[in-house]
């Protein structure tokens, strides 16, 4: 069984890659970060909306294993499930090269929400998550 809840593909960028002609390792946090928004927005919640509202998800630890390069014009997968731990929302997140369904990272990133400034639980995520999250 899958443990995937869900998947965006993506293709890397010549300006991703550094002078050895591979991805840059920061962009590959962009590519975390990309692909929790797309999710986000697939359950119908804005990122950028509920920051109006006085809620931030932010990142509280990110771990990340590279394990496969990526070269530029490389098509991949990125993919994730979810966990709550406490306040923390918990996204397990690899990412695979397309052509070969090579694992290029693995990544877990702790995540936690401020409502009007304060850690504190979000009713909103809690609501679109509960379908998804395993405890």
């Amino acid at each position: 069984m899958d443990k995937y809840i869900y998947e965006l593909q993506m293709k890397v960028r010549d300006y991703e890659c550094d002078i050895q002609g591979i991805v840059n390792n920061a962009n590959y946090q962009h590519y975390l970060e990309h692909t929790r928004h797309q999710f986000l927005l697939s359950l119908g919640v804005n990122f950028v909306e509920m920051h109006t509202r006085g809620i931030d998800a932010v990142v509280a630890r990110i771990n990340i294993q590279f394990k496969t390069p990526l070269k530029s014009d490389d098509d991949f997968v990125s993919k994730l499930y979810l966990k709550k731990e406490g306040l923390r929302y918990v996204f397990f997140q690899d990412i695979y090269r397309a052509s070969d369904n090579k694992l290029v990272i693995k990544a877990q990133v702790d995540t936690v929400t401020l409502v009007n400034g304060r850690l504190s639980e979000c009713e909103e995520f809690s609501r679109v998550f509960a379908p998804f999250v395993s405890e």
